[in-house]
Protein backbone atom coordinates (compact mmCIF):
# COMPACT_ATOMS: atom_id res chain seq x y z
CA UNK A 1 0.00 0.00 0.00
CA UNK A 2 2.77 1.85 0.77
CA UNK A 3 4.35 1.28 -2.31
CA UNK A 4 1.72 2.19 -4.28
CA UNK A 5 1.28 5.47 -2.55
CA UNK A 6 4.25 6.21 -3.20
CA UNK A 7 4.74 5.88 -6.91
CA UNK A 8 1.02 7.74 -7.05
CA UNK A 9 2.51 10.44 -5.63
CA UNK A 10 5.69 10.25 -7.41
CA UNK A 11 3.60 10.58 -10.52
CA UNK A 12 1.81 13.43 -9.50
CA UNK A 13 5.34 15.55 -8.51
CA UNK A 14 6.31 14.09 -12.14
CA UNK A 15 3.76 15.41 -14.01
CA UNK A 16 4.07 18.82 -12.30
CA UNK A 17 7.00 19.19 -13.52
CA UNK A 18 6.56 21.06 -17.15
CA UNK A 19 8.85 21.92 -19.53
CA UNK A 20 7.68 25.67 -20.68
CA UNK A 21 6.87 25.16 -24.62
CA UNK A 22 6.01 27.16 -27.69
CA UNK A 23 3.39 25.83 -30.27
CA UNK A 24 3.36 26.42 -33.66
CA UNK A 25 0.71 24.20 -35.50
CA UNK A 26 2.68 20.80 -35.14
CA UNK A 27 5.83 21.83 -34.19
CA UNK A 28 6.06 22.49 -30.57
CA UNK A 29 9.70 23.91 -29.02
CA UNK A 30 10.92 24.39 -25.34
CA UNK A 31 11.56 28.12 -24.17
CA UNK A 32 15.42 27.59 -24.03
CA UNK A 33 15.47 25.79 -27.84
CA UNK A 34 18.74 26.32 -29.83
CA UNK A 35 18.92 25.57 -33.23
CA UNK A 36 22.58 24.84 -35.27
CA UNK A 37 23.15 26.20 -38.39
CA UNK A 38 26.59 24.83 -40.35
CA UNK A 39 28.62 26.27 -43.08
CA UNK A 40 31.51 24.88 -44.72
CA UNK A 41 33.50 21.94 -46.77
CA UNK A 42 34.40 18.56 -45.73
CA UNK A 43 35.35 18.64 -42.31
CA UNK A 44 31.95 19.00 -41.49
CA UNK A 45 29.93 18.79 -44.56
CA UNK A 46 27.37 15.52 -43.03
CA UNK A 47 26.00 14.51 -46.94
CA UNK A 48 25.55 17.06 -49.25
CA UNK A 49 27.44 16.26 -51.80
CA UNK A 50 25.49 12.64 -52.14
CA UNK A 51 22.80 14.96 -53.79
CA UNK A 52 25.23 16.85 -56.00
CA UNK A 53 26.37 15.91 -59.60
CA UNK A 54 30.23 15.91 -58.88
CA UNK A 55 32.79 13.69 -58.88
CA UNK A 56 33.63 10.82 -56.44
CA UNK A 57 36.67 12.94 -55.57
CA UNK A 58 34.24 15.05 -53.48
CA UNK A 59 32.10 12.64 -52.42
CA UNK A 60 31.91 9.68 -49.40
CA UNK A 61 29.37 8.02 -49.87
CA UNK A 62 30.41 4.69 -50.06
CA UNK A 63 32.36 2.16 -47.98
CA UNK A 64 34.71 1.94 -45.53
CA UNK A 65 33.63 5.96 -45.04
CA UNK A 66 31.48 5.84 -41.88
CA UNK A 67 32.26 2.26 -41.40
CA UNK A 68 33.15 2.51 -36.96
CA UNK A 69 29.77 4.20 -36.29
CA UNK A 70 26.91 4.56 -38.77
CA UNK A 71 27.95 1.67 -40.28
CA UNK A 72 27.34 2.07 -42.97
CA UNK A 73 28.44 5.33 -45.41
CA UNK A 74 26.34 8.99 -44.90
CA UNK A 75 28.31 10.98 -46.81
CA UNK A 76 30.88 12.26 -44.35
CA UNK A 77 34.41 12.01 -45.39
CA UNK A 78 35.14 9.96 -42.05
CA UNK A 79 34.74 6.58 -40.46
CA UNK A 80 31.97 8.38 -37.98
CA UNK A 81 31.10 11.51 -37.07
CA UNK A 82 32.31 15.03 -37.40
CA UNK A 83 32.79 18.28 -35.29
CA UNK A 84 28.89 19.26 -35.97
CA UNK A 85 27.56 16.19 -34.83
CA UNK A 86 29.29 16.28 -31.60
CA UNK A 87 28.53 19.50 -31.10
CA UNK A 88 24.89 18.46 -31.88
CA UNK A 89 25.30 16.00 -29.19
CA UNK A 90 26.32 18.41 -26.27
CA UNK A 91 23.86 21.16 -27.20
CA UNK A 92 21.26 17.97 -26.59
CA UNK A 93 19.91 18.55 -30.37
CA UNK A 94 20.13 15.72 -32.83
CA UNK A 95 22.37 15.03 -35.21
CA UNK A 96 21.85 17.97 -37.85
CA UNK A 97 21.11 16.72 -41.20
CA UNK A 98 22.44 17.77 -44.83
CA UNK A 99 20.13 20.28 -46.51
CA UNK A 100 20.10 18.63 -49.47
CA UNK A 101 18.20 15.90 -47.45
CA UNK A 102 15.20 14.77 -49.21
CA UNK A 103 11.84 15.10 -47.19
CA UNK A 104 13.79 17.04 -43.97
CA UNK A 105 11.93 19.68 -42.48
CA UNK A 106 12.22 20.19 -38.99
CA UNK A 107 14.84 23.19 -39.74
CA UNK A 108 13.57 24.35 -36.05
CA UNK A 109 16.58 22.09 -35.02
CA UNK A 110 19.29 24.19 -37.70
CA UNK A 111 20.51 22.36 -41.07
CA UNK A 112 23.98 21.64 -42.21
CA UNK A 113 24.59 23.61 -45.47
CA UNK A 114 28.25 22.22 -45.86
CA UNK A 115 29.57 20.72 -48.64
CA UNK A 116 33.03 18.72 -49.84
CA UNK A 117 35.70 20.63 -51.73
CA UNK A 118 33.90 23.53 -51.29
CA UNK A 119 35.30 27.44 -50.92
CA UNK A 120 34.45 31.04 -49.68
CA UNK A 121 35.46 31.94 -53.48
CA UNK A 122 32.77 30.48 -56.38
CA UNK A 123 35.48 30.03 -58.86
CA UNK A 124 37.32 27.02 -56.45
CA UNK A 125 36.23 23.93 -58.03
CA UNK A 126 33.25 25.99 -59.64
CA UNK A 127 31.04 23.77 -60.79
CA UNK A 128 31.18 20.79 -58.80
CA UNK A 129 30.37 22.09 -55.07
CA UNK A 130 28.09 23.96 -53.00
CA UNK A 131 29.90 27.22 -52.46
CA UNK A 132 29.39 29.51 -49.80
CA UNK A 133 27.45 32.16 -51.38
CA UNK A 134 25.11 29.42 -52.52
CA UNK A 135 25.28 28.19 -48.71
CA UNK A 136 24.10 31.21 -48.12
CA UNK A 137 20.92 31.18 -50.34
CA UNK A 138 19.88 27.86 -48.98
CA UNK A 139 20.23 29.89 -45.72
CA UNK A 140 17.87 32.45 -46.89
CA UNK A 141 15.32 30.00 -47.93
CA UNK A 142 15.21 28.44 -44.61
CA UNK A 143 14.54 32.03 -43.05
CA UNK A 144 11.50 31.86 -45.83
CA UNK A 145 10.40 28.52 -44.29
CA UNK A 146 10.79 29.70 -40.74
CA UNK A 147 8.76 32.59 -41.59
CA UNK A 148 5.89 30.57 -42.85
CA UNK A 149 6.06 27.89 -39.92
CA UNK A 150 6.58 29.73 -36.95
CA UNK A 151 6.06 33.68 -37.71
CA UNK A 152 8.11 36.52 -38.58
CA UNK A 153 8.81 36.93 -34.79
CA UNK A 154 9.45 33.40 -33.71
CA UNK A 155 11.34 32.74 -36.66
CA UNK A 156 13.94 35.63 -35.70
CA UNK A 157 14.00 35.49 -32.45
CA UNK A 158 15.21 31.50 -33.46
CA UNK A 159 17.60 32.71 -35.50
CA UNK A 160 18.73 35.30 -33.09
CA UNK A 161 19.35 32.49 -30.53
CA UNK A 162 20.77 30.08 -32.73
CA UNK A 163 24.47 29.08 -32.99
CA UNK A 164 26.42 28.84 -36.53
CA UNK A 165 29.41 26.77 -37.21
CA UNK A 166 31.44 28.19 -39.49
CA UNK A 167 34.56 26.33 -41.02
CA UNK A 168 35.89 27.28 -44.74
CA UNK A 169 38.28 28.92 -46.78
CA UNK A 170 41.35 25.21 -47.00
CA UNK A 171 39.89 24.53 -50.51
CA UNK A 172 40.80 28.16 -51.73
CA UNK A 173 44.28 27.29 -51.02
CA UNK A 174 44.87 23.78 -51.49
CA UNK A 175 43.23 24.12 -55.14
CA UNK A 176 45.97 26.23 -56.61
CA UNK A 177 48.54 24.19 -55.38
CA UNK A 178 47.58 20.91 -56.60
CA UNK A 179 45.65 21.76 -59.53
CA UNK A 180 46.29 25.54 -61.05
CA UNK A 181 49.27 27.02 -59.21
CA UNK A 182 49.31 30.30 -61.98
CA UNK A 183 46.04 31.39 -59.62
CA UNK A 184 48.48 32.06 -56.97
CA UNK A 185 51.37 34.06 -59.14
CA UNK A 186 48.60 36.36 -60.01
CA UNK A 187 48.69 37.72 -56.45
CA UNK A 188 50.73 38.47 -53.41
CA UNK A 189 49.92 35.51 -50.57
CA UNK A 190 48.95 38.19 -48.22
CA UNK A 191 46.66 40.25 -51.29
CA UNK A 192 45.19 36.47 -51.94
CA UNK A 193 44.30 36.15 -48.39
CA UNK A 194 42.46 39.49 -47.85
CA UNK A 195 40.57 38.53 -50.67
CA UNK A 196 39.17 35.05 -49.41
CA UNK A 197 39.12 36.77 -45.96
CA UNK A 198 36.93 39.41 -47.58
CA UNK A 199 34.55 37.20 -49.33
CA UNK A 200 33.86 35.63 -46.27
CA UNK A 201 33.48 38.43 -43.71
CA UNK A 202 30.93 39.62 -46.13
CA UNK A 203 28.91 36.55 -45.62
CA UNK A 204 29.19 36.94 -42.10
CA UNK A 205 27.36 40.27 -42.19
CA UNK A 206 24.76 38.64 -44.32
CA UNK A 207 23.60 35.71 -41.55
CA UNK A 208 24.05 38.90 -39.09
CA UNK A 209 21.62 40.71 -40.87
CA UNK A 210 19.40 37.94 -41.03
CA UNK A 211 19.90 37.30 -37.18
CA UNK A 212 22.94 35.54 -36.50
CA UNK A 213 24.75 36.62 -33.43
CA UNK A 214 26.55 34.13 -32.05
CA UNK A 215 29.22 32.30 -33.90
CA UNK A 216 32.03 29.47 -33.67
CA UNK A 217 35.01 29.92 -36.31
CA UNK A 218 37.06 26.82 -36.72
CA UNK A 219 40.86 28.25 -38.03
CA UNK A 220 42.53 25.81 -40.46
CA UNK A 221 44.27 23.17 -39.77
CA UNK A 222 48.18 22.84 -40.99
CA UNK A 223 47.27 21.38 -44.16
CA UNK A 224 51.24 21.64 -45.45
CA UNK A 225 51.72 18.65 -43.32
CA UNK A 226 48.87 16.25 -43.85
CA UNK A 227 48.87 12.84 -46.05
CA UNK A 228 47.70 13.88 -49.02
CA UNK A 229 50.27 17.39 -49.49
CA UNK A 230 53.52 15.27 -47.95
CA UNK A 231 52.74 12.42 -50.86
CA UNK A 232 53.12 15.15 -53.10
CA UNK A 233 56.50 16.78 -52.29
CA UNK A 234 59.39 14.91 -53.85
CA UNK A 235 61.69 12.27 -52.29
CA UNK A 236 59.64 11.75 -49.81
CA UNK A 237 61.30 13.48 -46.97
CA UNK A 238 58.27 14.01 -44.49
CA UNK A 239 58.63 17.59 -44.66
CA UNK A 240 55.53 19.82 -44.82
CA UNK A 241 54.96 21.90 -48.00
CA UNK A 242 56.18 25.17 -46.27
CA UNK A 243 54.32 27.68 -48.52
CA UNK A 244 50.82 26.04 -48.14
CA UNK A 245 51.59 26.51 -44.16
CA UNK A 246 52.43 30.08 -44.70
CA UNK A 247 49.17 30.58 -46.20
CA UNK A 248 47.01 28.48 -43.73
CA UNK A 249 49.21 30.79 -40.91
CA UNK A 250 48.00 33.83 -42.78
CA UNK A 251 44.65 32.89 -42.85
CA UNK A 252 44.27 31.98 -39.58
CA UNK A 253 46.27 35.68 -38.82
CA UNK A 254 43.48 37.39 -40.73
CA UNK A 255 40.24 36.46 -39.17
CA UNK A 256 41.71 36.59 -35.83
CA UNK A 257 41.99 40.34 -36.48
CA UNK A 258 38.86 40.74 -38.63
CA UNK A 259 36.29 38.85 -35.39
CA UNK A 260 37.20 40.98 -33.06
CA UNK A 261 36.27 44.22 -35.31
CA UNK A 262 32.65 42.36 -36.28
CA UNK A 263 32.25 42.37 -32.77
CA UNK A 264 32.99 46.10 -32.80
CA UNK A 265 30.83 47.17 -35.11
CA UNK A 266 27.97 44.57 -35.34
CA UNK A 267 25.50 44.88 -32.05
CA UNK A 268 25.39 41.93 -30.46
CA UNK A 269 27.71 39.70 -32.50
CA UNK A 270 29.33 36.68 -30.11
CA UNK A 271 31.85 34.09 -31.71
CA UNK A 272 34.49 31.91 -30.46
CA UNK A 273 37.53 30.81 -32.74
CA UNK A 274 39.16 27.37 -32.14
CA UNK A 275 42.54 26.98 -32.40
CA UNK A 276 42.48 23.89 -35.24
CA UNK A 277 45.88 24.74 -36.41
CA UNK A 278 47.49 23.93 -33.01
CA UNK A 279 44.87 20.88 -31.97
CA UNK A 280 46.16 18.74 -35.26
CA UNK A 281 49.80 19.89 -35.37
CA UNK A 282 50.10 18.52 -31.73
CA UNK A 283 48.52 15.19 -32.43
CA UNK A 284 50.49 14.34 -36.33
CA UNK A 285 53.89 15.17 -34.25
CA UNK A 286 52.72 13.79 -30.57
CA UNK A 287 50.47 10.90 -31.39
CA UNK A 288 50.91 8.48 -28.39
CA UNK A 289 50.35 12.48 -25.95
CA UNK A 290 46.72 12.19 -27.35
CA UNK A 291 45.89 8.44 -27.11
CA UNK A 292 46.70 7.52 -31.32
CA UNK A 293 49.93 5.47 -32.18
CA UNK A 294 50.06 6.90 -36.08
CA UNK A 295 50.00 11.00 -36.34
CA UNK A 296 51.77 10.93 -40.39
CA UNK A 297 50.21 8.27 -42.17
CA UNK A 298 46.66 7.84 -42.99
CA UNK A 299 44.36 4.94 -42.05
CA UNK A 300 43.07 4.65 -45.70
CA UNK A 301 44.24 5.18 -48.75
CA UNK A 302 47.59 3.67 -50.91
CA UNK A 303 50.95 5.39 -51.72
CA UNK A 304 53.69 7.48 -49.38
CA UNK A 305 51.88 8.39 -45.74
CA UNK A 306 48.56 6.61 -47.47
CA UNK A 307 48.55 10.30 -49.03
CA UNK A 308 46.97 9.01 -52.56
CA UNK A 309 43.63 9.94 -52.46
CA UNK A 310 42.37 6.13 -53.41
CA UNK A 311 39.96 5.13 -49.81
CA UNK A 312 37.07 3.14 -50.80
CA UNK A 313 38.24 2.23 -54.65
CA UNK A 314 36.20 4.91 -56.02
CA UNK A 315 38.50 7.17 -57.64
CA UNK A 316 41.15 7.51 -60.54
CA UNK A 317 43.67 4.91 -58.04
CA UNK A 318 41.23 1.80 -56.96
CA UNK A 319 44.22 -0.09 -55.17
CA UNK A 320 43.97 0.93 -51.18
CA UNK A 321 44.40 -0.54 -47.75
CA UNK A 322 42.27 -0.03 -44.47
CA UNK A 323 43.90 -0.28 -41.22
CA UNK A 324 42.99 -2.84 -38.50
CA UNK A 325 42.76 -0.60 -35.40
CA UNK A 326 40.85 3.44 -36.79
CA UNK A 327 41.13 4.24 -33.59
CA UNK A 328 45.23 4.42 -33.45
CA UNK A 329 45.39 7.17 -36.32
CA UNK A 330 44.84 11.04 -36.19
CA UNK A 331 44.04 10.42 -40.01
CA UNK A 332 41.06 8.25 -41.76
CA UNK A 333 42.09 9.20 -45.10
CA UNK A 334 44.38 11.35 -47.17
CA UNK A 335 43.21 14.64 -45.77
CA UNK A 336 40.15 14.07 -43.01
CA UNK A 337 41.18 12.87 -39.24
CA UNK A 338 39.45 9.72 -37.79
CA UNK A 339 36.05 10.02 -36.26
CA UNK A 340 38.36 9.89 -32.30
CA UNK A 341 40.12 13.28 -33.91
CA UNK A 342 36.85 14.77 -34.12
CA UNK A 343 35.90 14.16 -31.24
CA UNK A 344 38.80 15.50 -28.89
CA UNK A 345 38.53 18.64 -31.08
CA UNK A 346 34.83 19.11 -30.44
CA UNK A 347 35.33 18.47 -27.21
CA UNK A 348 38.02 21.46 -26.60
CA UNK A 349 35.59 23.58 -28.77
CA UNK A 350 32.55 22.88 -26.18
CA UNK A 351 34.39 23.87 -23.57
CA UNK A 352 38.38 24.22 -23.72
CA UNK A 353 39.84 27.10 -22.27
CA UNK A 354 40.80 30.21 -24.24
CA UNK A 355 44.30 29.51 -25.74
CA UNK A 356 41.98 26.52 -27.37
CA UNK A 357 39.23 28.24 -28.32
CA UNK A 358 38.28 32.00 -26.99
CA UNK A 359 37.41 34.94 -26.26
CA UNK A 360 34.02 32.32 -25.47
CA UNK A 361 33.81 28.41 -25.65
CA UNK A 362 30.87 26.93 -27.50
CA UNK A 363 29.29 25.73 -24.45
CA UNK A 364 29.38 29.54 -23.43
CA UNK A 365 27.46 30.82 -26.60
CA UNK A 366 24.78 28.11 -26.69
CA UNK A 367 23.93 28.95 -22.71
CA UNK A 368 24.26 33.22 -23.10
Amino acid sequence: MMSLRFHFYFLILYASIIIPTKCFGNICLPKDHFALFIFGDSIVDVGNNNYINTTTYLQSNFWPYGESFFKYPTGRASNGRLIPDFIAEQANLPLIPPYLHPGYNRYTDGVNFASIGAGVLAETRQGLVIDLNTQLDYFKNIETLLKQKLGEEEAKTLLVKAVYLIYIGSNDYIVPFTTNPSILQSYSLEKYVNMVIGNLTTVIKEIYKKGGRKYVFLGLPPWGCIPYIKAQIPGNTGACMEKLTTLVKLHNRALSKVLPKLESQLKGFKYSMADFYSFLIERINSPSKYGFTEGKIACCGTGPYKGIPSCGGRKTVKEYELCENIGDYVFFDSGHPTEKAYQQFAELIWGGTPNITGPYNLKTLFER
